[in-house]
């Protein structure tokens, strides 16, 4: 067993501390990885205090994890000591159901070991992820990391950016589409930035006028503050695509009626109560919902490669693993551009 330094939280209400615990030793098919930057992601947030009410203690968070590789497994041949390398949001599937035949591991059938508040696949042992200073990970679920990307800001990559090229990818978002993002956070400011690389004509609806600068300095055209209703009737029927980031509740009937026919919004930002939607709105201009999490391994390696082509990293604020309590504080605040990384030396 491999003795791990880390910081865990033991309980919904406690503060993120300290530990060492243990990690396997690697398999022949596994990847030790050294880590150097981790990404804290609101979704670090809501299972280290159980608001999802799912949560397995001890647990040290942390799925947007960028490293070396410092071993790898007799049978590994993808990966070789030194490389750069990436582990997102889970570690390991079932590999037979039809999702993960289909490089959709995400949506596997069975079970899913996310990179921490999971099992593995025994279905007993707990997962921890990337507050730690090593993790080892079977090399069919670790990502290749290109070397010209800035390492800080490929960490954010691993889940928000593959969250948001997803849909955008799925639903074939295109150059010239009039494409709008709703909420300028940590997944707004990547759908903005990949959008706008794919040649999309993007548009921020934000309840925040102070984030029109920042809108159109990542990538928007235009700007739509969301409150103001004469602004939201004239976005009528405009848009080919709208991605909605926004994990807090909000009226998605003025969004929805911003599609134009045949026009698709996507979920990403996971809203804890039920969202009323008038059917009126979806019937008259045969308009589409849907929801999206994550994507397979297949997929996000895809969107790491497509970002070091197109010169796409998240908007980055490195700190201390010792400043990781008052990071998640600043982040439930929405007081952060774009996205804390740890940097785990400071470990």
């Amino acid at each position: 067993m491999l003795s791990t330094r880390g910081y865990a939280t033991q309980s919904a209400t406690s503060s993120l501390e300290p530990c060492n615990f243990w990690r396997r030793e690697p398999g022949a098919n596994d990847v030790l990885i050294e880590i150097l930057y981790c990404g804290v992601c609101h979704s670090d947030i809501d299972p280290a205090r159980n608001e999802w009410g799912n949560s397995l203690y001890p647990m040290v968070p942390g799925h947007e994890i960028v490293g070396r590789v410092a071993r790898v497994g007799a049978n590994v041949r993808a990966f070789k000591e030194g490389d750069l390398a990436g582990v997102g949001c889970f570690v390991d599937s079932c590999r037979t159901c039809s999702s993960c035949k289909e490089g959709l591991e995400q949506f596997c059938e069975t079970h899913l070991a996310f990179t921490y508040n999971s099992t593995e696949m025994d279905g007993k042992t707990l997962t921890q992820g990337g507050y730690s200073n090593q993790i080892v990970v079977d090399a069919a679920y670790v990502l290749r990391v290109p070397e010209s990307l800035p390492l800080a800001g490929a960490a954010p990559l691993l889940c928000a950016g593959i969250t948001t090229y997803s849909p955008l990818k799925t639903f074939g978002v295109k150059k010239g589409d009039r494409v709008g993002v709703v909420g300028l956070g940590g997944l707004g400011h990547m759908a903005v930035k990949l959008a706008a690389s794919m040649g999309a004509n993007v548009t921020v609806f934000s309840t925040s006028s102070s984030k029109e600068a920042d809108a159109r300095r990542l990538g928007a055209k235009d700007f739509i503050l969301s409150t103001d209703a004469a602004a939201m009737k004239a976005a009528a029927n405009q848009f080919n695509f709208i991605l909605d980031t926004v994990s807090a509740g909000h009226d998605v009937n003025p969004l929805v009626g911003a599609l134009r026919r045949d026009g698709t919004m996507v979920f990403v930002g996971a809203i804890a109560e039920p969202t009323s939607i008038g059917t009126f709105t979806l019937l008259l201009g045969r308009r589409r919902l849907a929801g999206s999490i994550i994507g397979g391994i297949r997929e996000t390696q895809e969107m790491l490669d497509y970002c070091a082509a197109n010169g796409v990293a998240a908007d980055v604020e490195v700190i201390g693993i010792q400043d990781i309590d008052k990071a998640f504080e600043r982040t439930v605040k929405g007081d952060v551009r774009y996205r804390f990384v740890i940097d785990m030396k400071s470990l």
